[in-house]
């Protein structure tokens, strides 16, 4: 393939990504508040999220998966990585990343995104102190990630996932794909991101619950007063996202590392807003961050951030510890814990 073919596909894929996003976007005024499965958008990873979620752009590390993965082609080796953090009203979420080197060019990864809302007991108006019975909600969602490095300069990589919520007898299912590109500028270590996650199928919760005993014809005696009926529940979209970003070194020399990103965000289901953060690293081994969720969001919570990370390699290993903290308003602070390991 001829550098002018490689170019026209590039622009071929940048421009129909785009249209997608922007025909999607175009009705996203109808669609505020409307979405499911909307633990997709929960941030993951406390790098990133300390960083204020200003990260397409950035993306050298497993939780590109997550954020572009356009980006996973361009890690050094592979690497495990696992984020925790207790969420909003009690529940916690997990993310998990495993990202392996496929040649010179390449990169997949499988990953698993949870939102636990944990267990809690069964009472009712004739038994207060409860029934013995617990119940609970989980959402999860799979995915199988490849990326592509198209030339030494472009990135290409999508992630096929899986999406399940559940809530006591009740559950839903659905697809969806995110796509994401990473470019490297000519212009000093200036790359541009670009993903679009969770385009995919809707969500319709079924369950043994739905089927209730009922009298068609409750002014007639003598008929069946037993008759299964279902309740039908509403389909409903998953949360679209566009992202794009910019990212950026002013400095990056033996001792020190300083990047700057930002990100303008795009959602399906609410207003589009701007996130931003950097990242300073010392001698390969500390790093020191900050960044700001949200900004020009209509009605939002998130705010400042701020994070540390401390790496060592051991020759066979690189090992890499890192925690954030957010604002989030009325909903208290969010701390994130996040261990990885490159082989």
């Amino acid at each position: 393939m001829t550098d002018a073919e490689k170019k026209m596909k590039i622009k071929i894929v940048f421009i129909l990504l785009v249209s997608i996003a922007l025909v999607n976007i175009a009705a996203a005024q109808s669609k505020v508040g409307t979405t499911a499965a909307n633990f997709l958008k929960i941030p993951q990873g406390a790098r990133a999220t300390a960083m204020g979620g200003a990260f397409t752009a950035v993306a050298n590390d497993a939780s590109a998966a997550f954020w572009n993965p356009g980006g996973l082609s361009r890690i050094t080796g592979n690497e495990f990585l696992a984020s925790d953090a207790k969420w909003i009203v009690g529940t916690n979420t997990y993310w998990f990343g495993l990202a392996i080197k496929a040649g010179d060019n390449g990169c997949a990864a499988l990953s698993v995104n949870e939102l636990d809302y944990g267990n809690e007991e069964i009472t009712t108006a004739t038994q207060p102190d409860g029934t013995g019975q617990t119940w609970s909600a989980r959402d999860v969602a799979i995915g199988l990630s490849y990326a592509q490095n198209l030339t030494d300069r472009f990135s290409i990589g999508g992630t096929a996932k899986y999406i399940h919520q559940s809530i006591w007898n009740e559950s839903a299912s659905a697809f969806a794909l995110d796509v994401g590109l990473l470019f490297t500028t000519q212009l000093d270590n200036m790359r541009i991101g670009m993903n679009i996650a969770n385009f995919g199928t809707e969500l319709k919760m079924d369950g043994k619950d739905a089927y209730l005993a009922a009298d068609v014809d409750p002014t007639h005696t003598g008929n069946n007063e037993t008759i299964v009926s279902e309740l039908q529940t509403d389909s409903w979209t998953l949360p679209l996202t566009f992202t794009i970003g910019l990212g950026y070194d002013p400095l990056d020399n033996d001792k020190f590392k300083w990047s700057v990103a930002v990100d303008a965000v795009y959602p399906n289901s609410q207003t589009s807003y701007l996130n931003m953060g950097t990242e300073l690293t010392w001698n390969k081994m500390i790093s020191l961050r900050a960044g700001y969720f949200s900004l020009f969001k209509e009605a939002a919570e998130e705010g400042l951030t701020a994070g540390v990370g401390v790496q060592y390699d051991l020759g066979e290993f690189l090992i890499k510890a890192d925690y954030s903290y957010s604002e989030f308003g009325i909903l208290g602070e969010i701390s994130r814990y996040t261990i990885s390991v490159g082989f």
